[in-house]
């Protein structure tokens, strides 16, 4: 069973952004003979994380309520204590972005079936950043046959 390796890099944007991957994604596995089997998604990165769900403008902004609400960034955090830490200079203060972080999920499954992804009508990868702006990369393995 044939493995492939790729990634997805991403320039993001200030603070709380969420972008659709999915085209990145189908464009992925088009560029490969698989026709059955899966694709591992996977965020590479402790500030960033990623899910399935509808990319709908204003259930995009009810999320990123929902995550300031869970983690405010005025909220006093130890980890933000950088003289307390051995840190490089340009460490950021992003705590909450970290906590936001731990209540989505790093990666996502998604099955192949004859050469398409097998998301529901509304089904998106959306990939969160919860703390630009930044270079990312989303880690995409394609397996099957």
């Amino acid at each position: 069973m044939p493995i492939i390796n790729k990634l997805i890099e991403i320039e993001t944007e200030p603070k709380i952004k969420i972008y659709n991957i999915t085209p990145q994604i189908q464009d992925l596995l088009a560029s490969t003979s698989i026709k059955n089997g899966q694709i591992l998604v996977f965020s590479r990165h402790t500030t960033t994380a990623l899910a399935i769900n509808e990319n709908e403008v204003r259930l995009l902004e009810d999320i990123k309520m929902f995550l300031q609400k869970l983690a405010p960034e005025s909220d006093r955090y130890l980890h933000n204590d950088l003289h307390l830490r051995d840190v490089p200079e340009d460490e950021p203060i992003n705590a909450h972005s970290h906590l936001m972080a731990m209540m989505l999920t790093t990666s996502e499954i998604i099955p192949v079936v004859d050469g398409k992804l097998a998301l529901g009508t509304w089904q998106s990868v959306l990939f969160f950043e919860l703390d630009g702006p930044r270079k990312r990369t989303v880690f995409v393995q394609i397996s099957g046959e």
